[in-house]
């Protein structure tokens, strides 16, 4: 494939500030609207800001690590760029769409291309019921949460809470407890990637809890529906050497 106009964004930070100017000096940048192809340089966290960014556009984007986090970018190399895109391999992911209720019957949508997560407010731990498809497969969990994450997002918050990690490919989605105190022994459960979950927050005056999608957050809530966005596709690009689905494969046999 082979992209003409690119677009180069970066994070704040001063190493990718300076990548910035040294690229578009070599390369041109062309606006985002107009490109092929966005090159983004940051870490993972301005990567999941510019999937986010561009969403609107359907424009691939190919990240390059100018960060501390990078498992979602490239290696950095200011040669031979246009050749490293052409060859580079497309890896497509779905948003999780969050559809939340507060406390004063408001109702809020955002977009999660990581996770959903539903997070305690106070000290006092979270009581959530959760339902898969309508049915109730959990009547109460106490926890300081519970996250619902996409296979792109598996390898970030949910694997720090001891979630599995998801390929790319597996049509899978996790469902993964924040500190379970009851029932203590469960580890969360792998859905379907067509499942439609959705979390009721028990006495939620005395237990508040919180909903979180990616960088949307909505306080107070007392439900929460969350499910894979179908009619939205975010194509990531990776040179073929070292590509999505392999990190993902490398990531479990990591010591």
């Amino acid at each position: 494939m082979e992209f003409k106009a690119v677009a180069f964004v970066a994070a704040e930070q001063p190493e990718a500030q300076q990548a910035l100017e040294r690229l578009r000096t070599r390369y041109g940048s062309a606006p985002a609207e107009k490109a092929d192809v966005v090159v983004a340089l940051g870490g993972d966290g301005f990567m999941l800001h510019s999937l986010h960014r561009f969403m609107e556009f359907a424009i691939p984007i190919y990240g390059m690590n100018r960060g501390s986090v990078g498992f979602l970018m490239n290696v950095y190399d200011e040669n031979d760029l246009l050749a490293r895109l052409a060859k580079a391999n497309a890896s497509s992911v779905h948003p999780l769409r969050m559809t939340a209720w507060d406390a004063d019957g408001e109702v809020h949508q955002a977009l999660a291309i990581n996770e959903v997560s539903l997070l305690r407010q106070t000290r006092q731990a979270a009581s959530i019921r959760i339902l898969v498809d309508g049915v109730v497969r959990m009547d109460e969990m106490i926890c300081d949460g519970v996250l619902v994450a996409t296979p792109a997002g598996s390898t970030a918050y949910n694997l720090s809470t001891a979630g599995p990690i998801i390929p790319l490919g597996a049509g899978l989605l996790a469902l993964t407890p924040i500190s379970a105190f009851r029932p203590r022994r469960w580890r969360g459960a792998l859905l379907p990637g067509r499942a439609a979950v959705e979390f009721n927050v028990i006495s939620p005056e005395k237990r508040p809890v919180s909903a979180v999608a990616d960088f949307t957050e909505v306080r107070q809530v007392i439900r929460v529906a969350v499910a894979e966005d179908r009619s939205i596709s975010l194509t990531l690009l990776f040179d073929p050497e070292n590509g999505l689905d392999e990190r993902i494969i490398k990531e479990q046999f990591e010591p």
